[in-house]
């Protein structure tokens, strides 16, 4: 693991250097001087997505998800509990594909929900269905 890393702000999507031994730490941002871990996933749209995606030196799992689908309302509860679990180590982010038409097209979302794991700005695992918090941070450890 390198010495720092790029951890960008989940507020004001600023990228923020930091010591990766201090990543369990609670970080503040150096722009708007809010947490830089919260144990929640971020709601990305088209305008934060890229920064986050090709910013950030930790990996992110993204939600692609929709307010009108069963499962993806089911997950969601398991889906904030592995947020709590996996941060520092993971980010865990939502697209809602209603809203965000393009970004599930770029990305060829095809059944909801889908997971997604992005590292370096590349995606490196995809998984469609729903999942208990159990499966999810098994799925998510299991791809590092």
């Amino acid at each position: 693991m390198p010495d720092s890393l790029i951890v960008v702000c989940p507020h004001c999507h600023t990228a923020n250097r930091m010591s990766a031994d201090r990543l369990t730490e609670s970080g503040t941002c150096g722009k708007c001087k809010d947490r830089l871990f919260s144990g929640e996933p971020l709601e990305l749209d088209s305008s934060s997505f890229d920064r986050h995606i090709g910013r950030s030196d930790i990996p992110i799992l993204v939600d692609f998800w929709a307010p009108w689908c069963g499962p993806c309302r089911a997950m969601a509860p398991a889906f904030v509990q592995a947020a709590i679990q996996l941060e520092p180590d993971f980010r865990l982010a939502k697209v809602n594909t209603e809203e965000e038409q393009q970004l599930a097209a770029r990305f060829s979302i095809r059944s909801i929900p889908t997971l997604a794991l992005f590292r370096n700005g590349q995606e490196i695992a995809r998984q469609a269905g729903a999942m208990d918090t159990a499966s999810l941070i098994r799925w998510v450890r299991g791809q590092s």
